[in-house]
Order: structure tokens, then C-alpha cells, then sequence
């Protein structure tokens, strides 16, 4: 099990979501090549340092474009707008994973 700054983080069986504290985050298109993959992921590292930067300064046009930034990469990386799968299953992004279709399974885990 890996973990995310210290949180325990689980793959869903299909691959397309973490669990990280109980909920569903969309994994990136793993068809997505490697150099493009690493391109998005420095643009979101980069959007999220502008992030804490605005809001440390307390400027709200650069929150907002930094926040945009992040979307950018995000949807770049497949983590948001249409999944990536093709067999017609639902997004279930950022739900509580108790509330979707991965509720058994996750409730395997937690009595195995």
C-alpha cells in the first residue's frame, strides 16, 4: 500500500481511482505517454506552488488563474473531463467511495 503524505492510499481493482481518506480520485490515463505525462505533471506542480503563492499574497486574479492552471494539467493528465475507459462505467471522481459501486469492495477491505 502506498501513501500519500502519510495517508495509506489504495488502487481501486480496474485502476482508475486511488482511495486516499475515503474517497475516489480519479487515476491519469495510464495510455497517456511519458513525456506527456511528465510535462503535466510539472505544469500541476507548478500551478499548485502559484497556488500557495497567491493565496499567501492575498491576490484573488492570481488565485484564480493558478487554479485554472491546475484544472489545465489536471484534464492534461486524465484526472478530470471524460474518463479515459471505454466501457461506459461512470465517473465517480472524488465521491466518498461508500457511496459508489466500489462500496463492497472497499468494505472487504476494511474486515479483511
Amino acid at each position: 500500500m502506498a501513501k500519500t503524505g502519510g495517508t495509506p492510499v489504495i488502487e481501486t481493482p480496474d485502476g482508475r481511482y486511488i482511495v486516499v481518506k475515503g474517497r475516489l480520485w480519479r487515476r491519469t490515463d495510464p495510455s497517456l505517454g511519458e513525456e506527456a505525462r511528465e510535462r503535466f505533471v510539472k505544469a500541476l506542480m507548478d500551478a499548485r506552488r502559484a497556488v500557495k503563492t497567491a493565496k499567501r499574497a492575498g491576490d484573488e486574479g492570481a488565485l484564480a488563474r493558478a487554479r485554472r492552471a491546475v484544472d489545465v494539467a489536471k484534464h492534461g493528465l486524465g484526472e478530470r473531463g471524460p474518463v479515459w475507459w471505454t466501457d461506459g462505467a461512470p465517473d465517480q471522481n472524488r465521491r466518498m467511495v461508500a457511496n459508489t459501486t466500489y462500496a463492497e469492495w472497499y468494505t472487504g477491505l476494511e474486515t479483511a
